[in-house]
């Protein structure tokens, strides 16, 4: 959870030259504003007695000979399958089985969303997707040899809006969303850390942030219709400055799925120097507000 944070104005500059609203935030337990400063931006036995004579000495040399592990022949086949299940919500339960990779990478790509993710130690994979089309195309791209394909019809796509953020490497990107004028920390404020009740909606991350150079996203998923609350949603993409990230340029993309309609937008953040490390840089307009109604 963010614990403490203090606002840092900049000016904001997208690839596509979009102006957006930057603040720098300390962790903390409320979020204060402080300074203001200029930053650029642009996943058996016998009984009977035995005589023994001539017996001679040698000594035991033992066997060091360490066996080589068994090897997959390259010009060998090494199929993999991939099933596609919708399931509530306008999610596909995803399910991967190659029994000759183990523990391989895999990249998964889902209408202009990737993620990278690990096969277990019996060759198989199984994750949720949200989904960002009607008919969802999941292409599992392993790291050698050939992927495989599958689709599924996800027919209660329209009841949802979502939000994605995906980016490249460790850049410590975080999706915030604050329901209905909900300050931080408090109900309604729903981002990965969050509890799942917290508020109307959900984020989830997708990608094995443990790998090297991993491709991450963040989808953040409510229902259009429906509940007891109505009004605006405030969407955020914020990042920590950390010792890996500071004084450097980090890129991301946002896709933006609204009211059937995918929308991408490209980012570039040139980063504060180290001196900043712990600081929060959040960015304010990049999303546009969500509007939720009733029924």
């Amino acid at each position: 959870m963010i614990n403490k944070r203090t606002a840092m104005m900049g000016a904001a500059t997208l690839c596509s030259a979009l102006a957006i609203g930057l603040f720098m935030q300390k962790t903390a337990e409320h979020p204060q504003r402080g300074a203001s400063a200029s930053v650029a931006v642009s996943v058996a036995a016998d009984d009977a007695p035995l005589e023994i004579e001539a017996i001679s000495l040698t000594a035991a040399t033992p066997d060091t000979t360490v066996p080589e592990p068994a090897r997959q022949d390259p010009a060998a086949p090494c199929d993999m399958s991939v099933e596609a299940i919708a399931t509530p919500m306008a999610e596909v339960r995803l399910t991967v089985l190659s029994l000759c990779r183990p523990e391989e990478r895999l990249t998964i790509h889902h209408n202009g969303m990737m993620f990278s993710t690990r096969l277990d130690a019996t060759g198989a994979l199984t994750v949720q997707v949200p989904a960002l089309s009607e008919t969802a195309v999941f292409i599992v791209e392993p790291q050698n040899g050939r992927g495989a394909v599958a689709t599924a019809s996800v027919p209660d796509l329209d009841l949802v809006n979502r939000v994605v953020l995906q980016w490249g490497g460790n850049s410590g990107f975080e999706l915030h969303a604050r329901e209905f004028g909900a300050a931080y920390g408090s109900a309604g404020h729903v981002w990965r850390g969050s509890d799942l009740t917290s508020g109307r909606g959900s984020v989830v991350q997708l990608g094995d942030e443990n790998q090297l150079a991993p491709r991450l996203a963040e989808v953040y998923s409510v229902p259009r219709l429906g509940g007891s609350k109505t009004g605006a949603i405030d969407l955020t993409v914020e990042t920590e400055v950390t010792a890996i990230n500071c004084g450097r340029d980090i890129s991301a993309q946002t896709l933006e799925l609204r009211d059937g309609t995918l929308r991408t937008r490209d980012l570039t953040l040139a980063m504060p120097d180290c001196a900043a490390t712990g600081d929060f840089l959040v960015l304010n307009n990049l999303l546009e507000t969500l509007k939720i109604a009733g029924n």
